[in-house]
């Protein structure tokens, strides 16, 4: 077995302003969990987008070589205030279900290399 890492980019913070009944409201608005779904029936909810190799933060074995269809959920949580009053949370977060991507599982065979300088 042979881990897969996955991670994503999506889920930076942001933030909106928008004018509603002639006042300023702002929302801001960030990533609060990640559900990642492995395609095999398999699936894991964090806190962490994962990381790029090779920091290996959220990773799966796939048993089977064949292909799979993963994808990432991303659960966003907001406040907002009207002008500049205080922050409120909003009641609730909000999913996004991501798309799915093709992978191929293939049989490896890590192999230890050495460089003689």
């Amino acid at each position: 077995m042979f881990e897969t890492n996955f991670f994503t980019a999506d889920g930076q913070p942001f933030t909106r302003t928008l004018r509603l009944l002639g006042q300023r409201v702002e929302l801001r608005i960030w990533a609060e969990s990640w559900t990642w779904h492995y395609g095999d029936g398999e699936s894991e909810t964090t806190t962490s987008p994962g990381a790029q190799f090779p920091d290996l933060e959220i990773t799966h074995n796939y048993l089977a070589k064949r292909a799979y269809r993963p994808r990432v959920d991303t659960t966003y949580a907001a406040e907002w205030r009207v002008g500049s009053g205080p922050w409120q949370p909003v009641s609730g977060t909000a999913t996004i279900t991501g798309e799915p991507v093709g992978l191929r599982a293939i049989e490896a065979r890590p192999t230890l290399v050495g460089h003689a300088g």
